[in-house]
């Protein structure tokens, strides 16, 4: 794929997405279960629900029910279809996805789908993990954010931001040097290491941006966190939503919409504050839906990539405050609630976002496979 082409859709596709959350789109009503669309309309739409139902199962991984809406949308999909969904290790990593593909093969509960991050997309691409599969709404996912032969598309992304529980922070940090200060001592945690969780990835990648890096290099972000560990402000701590909540890990650095989920469902138990950092351009990065090479229910994998991409179920992550990939194509039809798009952040900071080429993917990830664990300690 072209980077050129790549930066040129992406760059459109973030105008078009943070201009339309200011303007003014007419509520429409979507027929369906709970107030969404139904779900698939591939042209082969009934022989493939009459296909995946005689399946009955679905083998989803690394789907936490607050992660981007994950919970509703799995629901949703059983309620429409009748089809169980299997949701193993929701705390898995996208590594151990692929390596549930692998070491799962010609098993029942081996995963048909996995939501990865892209730099693990293009892996699992390369190593022949996934099959092609292009859903009926293909043309609108911007091309940024696919393959071009269907081994994996763009579902949703997230932009860095701190998550800071004010209950045990009383000064919430507005910067990446704020990270620094001695107040913060032990606060400061991800979701996990960056040599396998994607948000983690990204955290580094956005502490390059703010400290001379760049989407080519993604070293002074690593040199940060090093500083950050020998001060005593990293907290080593694998970071889930639990221990943002309880103070445990009060400062995460995490995507925008896992903290603004947190931020609205715990308002009446704790303050959290979801902060996109100032003096430095935000991060964004996508997650990709692929399905297995070995998925042992097909027609349920490809029904569920029907729904995720229909009209339903990109709302169902923009209600967990996700930026679903078809978000331009749906507010230029005026499907998206005017209710909806009030309660999403302020677009001006969403208009600098920067996302990474495939390029610059995997020579930030060879950087970090070399130099991660050696300059990082604690």
């Amino acid at each position: 794929m072209d980077d050129r082409n790549n930066k040129a859709s992406r760059r459109q596709f973030l105008k078009l997405s943070a201009g339309a959350v200011g303007a003014g789109v007419a509520s429409v009503f979507l027929p369906g279960l709970a107030g969404t669309a139904a779900a698939a309309t591939h042209p082969m739409d009934k022989m493939l629900i009459a296909a995946a139902k005689q399946e009955g199962r679905l083998n989803v991984i690394a789907l936490p029910p607050d992660w981007a809406n994950y919970g509703k949308m799995i629901k949703t999909f059983e309620q429409l279809y009748g089809i169980r969904v299997h949701s193993a290790s929701p705390d898995a990593s996208s590594a151990q996805e692929l390596q549930a593909i692998r070491s799962l093969k010609g098993q029942g509960r081996a995963p048909d789908a996995v939501d990865v991050g892209p730099s693990f997309a293009l892996i699992g691409a390369k190593e022949g993990l996934f099959q092609p599969y292009k859903v009926s709404t293909w043309d609108s996912i911007p091309s940024g954010m696919k393959d071009p032969g269907g081994l994996w598309y763009g579902d949703y992304y997230g932009v860095e931001s701190f998550g800071v529980n004010r209950s045990v922070v009383k000064n919430a940090p507005k910067t990446w040097a704020d990270l620094l200060k001695p107040e913060y001592k032990g606060m400061v945690a991800l979701n996990g290491s960056p040599l396998g969780a994607g948000a983690a990835f990204g955290a580094v990648y956005a502490a390059a941006l703010a400290n001379g890096g760049s989407l080519d290099d993604i070293g002074p972000g690593i040199e940060f966190f090093a500083k950050l560990a020998k001060a005593g402000n990293f907290n080593p701590s694998s970071a889930k939503s639990a221990s943002l909540v309880s103070g445990q890990t009060p400062i995460v650095v995490n995507w925008d919409y896992l903290n603004l989920a947190l931020t609205v469902k715990n308002k009446h138990l704790v303050q959290i504050d979801t902060i996109l950092p100032e003096g430095a351009p935000p991060y964004g990065s996508y997650y990709c839906q692929a399905i297995s090479q070995y998925a042992p229910n097909l027609k349920a994998a490809q029904l569920w990539e029907e729904f995720l991409y229909s009209d339903a179920g990109q709302l169902i992550y923009l209600e967990g405050y996700a930026h679903p990939a078809r978000f331009s194509d749906m507010v230029s039809r005026g499907v998206v609630p005017e209710k909806l798009l009030k309660e999403l952040p302020p677009a001006k900071p969403y208009k600098e976002v920067q996302f990474p080429t495939q390029a610059q993917s995997e020579k930030a990830q060879k950087m970090l496979q070399a130099e991660w664990t050696k300059a990082v300690s604690v």
